[in-house]
């Protein structure tokens, strides 16, 4: 019976906690037999559907909902591919074939805009599909929702992780006395902000946060850090992957004069590091040893330090999507809502996805420092504080003050 069988997929970057919402979507699932005959998950996303690649789900095996819920990356496997127009009835001709009745995909902007296609394309050709969105990005940068599932975790993850490196460097700051750590977040400033999350008191490492919404020229950078190397005998600094400097054009990547090393099917550049390039312009200007960190994937993917707020999170978006097809509710992407700070509450709600699709969401002014080194203000604090999902830890240090 067309409505019955249920096709589940992950796309894009994997985070710590992506596979809670699948887990979730699974738990939900269980609580429909009448309504929902079968769960399929698809091998790499839209990939897999194209392809006929899925494998069945068991919507009532806790030792597998648990597994899940414990496990970072993308359990089904994940993938960047862009549905193609020539895609889409290729795609409606699968569904059809298999009696699909729910879609449901895990993903960030790309993946709204992949849902919202499909799900308009089976409108247009009659095909009753409910296609529904769960949100997910370290970079939180989703419009519509109060903040993204994936987003907790890495900011828990750099809170620590920066604080770390700063111990690091100033043990020792006689060899190596300049380390930048350079995040991921795309576009937008949110997780490079988050590192600033652990400072212990203001001035204290990270000594510089650099944010995209505030471009500024190599020349800024190179006094910045000295001016902070000179007071402290060391410096701590934190970049994004796209730290904006101007340009004539208006900005562009912080060192990035030519073209960009990659572009993804979505039309993302990929650049240089902005990092390498800086450690390069201290070396020579300051004659001293600059290193860059790049945790890379291991930032999105560090599930010993994952938010427990943000794993419940993602389980309880996983949970509302399936409530939301069952209930008609396609062309939609399930939100998280703030109800409160202090205590933090926070409930799910819905949003069209023609309000997410190919939208992205900058760090807002409100959030944004002064400076470098005071990059954040106590909104974002009280905004970003109950995320990381309980006290971060508390180093002890003998040596000399910073």
């Amino acid at each position: 019976m067309s409505g019955q069988t249920l096709l589940v997929g992950q796309s894009g970057g994997p985070t710590a906690v992506i596979n809670s919402s699948l887990a979730g979507i699974l738990a939900e699932a269980a609580r429909w037999p009448r309504q929902i005959r079968a769960v399929y998950g698809l091998r790499h996303g839209v990939e897999g559907l194209l392809a006929e690649d899925w494998r069945a789900l068991p919507a009532d095996d806790p030792q597998l909902i648990a597994g899940l819920r414990a496990t970072p990356s993308a359990a089904l496997g994940s993938a960047r591919h862009r549905l193609r127009d020539a895609d889409l009835d290729a795609a409606l001709a699968v569904l059809r074939r298999h009696d699909i009745g729910y879609f449901l995909l895990i993903g960030g902007n790309d993946s709204a805009d992949t849902t919202d296609r499909l799900g308009r394309a089976a409108a247009a050709a009659g095909y009753p599909l409910q296609a529904v969105a769960v949100p997910k990005t370290i970079d939180n940068d989703l419009p519509a929702t109060d903040h993204c599932p994936g987003y907790g975790s890495i900011a828990r993850y750099l809170a620590v992780g920066v604080q770390e490196a700063a111990l690091d460097t100033a043990a020792m700051r006689r060899t190596d006395p300049i380390k930048l750590v350079e995040v991921m977040g795309r576009g937008a400033g949110w997780v490079a902000a988050a590192a600033a999350l652990g400072r212990r008191k203001p001035g204290a490492a990270p000594h510089l946060v650099y944010l995209p919404e505030r471009p500024v020229a190599p020349e800024q950078v190179l006094a910045d850090v000295e001016a902070v190397y000179r007071r402290h005998g060391y410096a701590i600094v934190v970049l994004s992957e796209n730290q904006t400097e101007p340009s004539a054009g208006g900005t562009r990547v912080l060192g990035a004069g030519g073209e960009p090393e990659w572009v993804d099917p979505f039309g993302h550049a990929y650049h240089p590091s902005p990092a390498a390039y800086l450690c390069r312009l201290l070396r020579a200007e300051l004659g001293v040893r600059a290193r860059y960190d790049k945790p890379g994937t291991l930032q999105r993917m560090a599930r010993a330090l994952a938010s427990p707020v943000d794993e419940r999170e993602a389980f309880a978006v996983g949970r509302a999507a399936v409530r939301a097809a069952l209930r008609g509710q396609g062309g939609q992407m399930v939100t998280l809502v703030r109800r409160s700070d202090a205590p933090y509450r926070c409930a799910t709600g819905l949003a069209p996805l023609a309000t997410v699709a190919n939208q992205s969401r900058e760090l807002p002014a409100e959030f944004i420092g002064p400076d470098a080194a005071e990059p954040i203000t106590a909104a974002f604090v009280r905004y970003a504080q109950p995320l990381l999902g309980g006290p971060l830890p508390h180093y002890t240090w003998l040596s000399d003050s910073d």
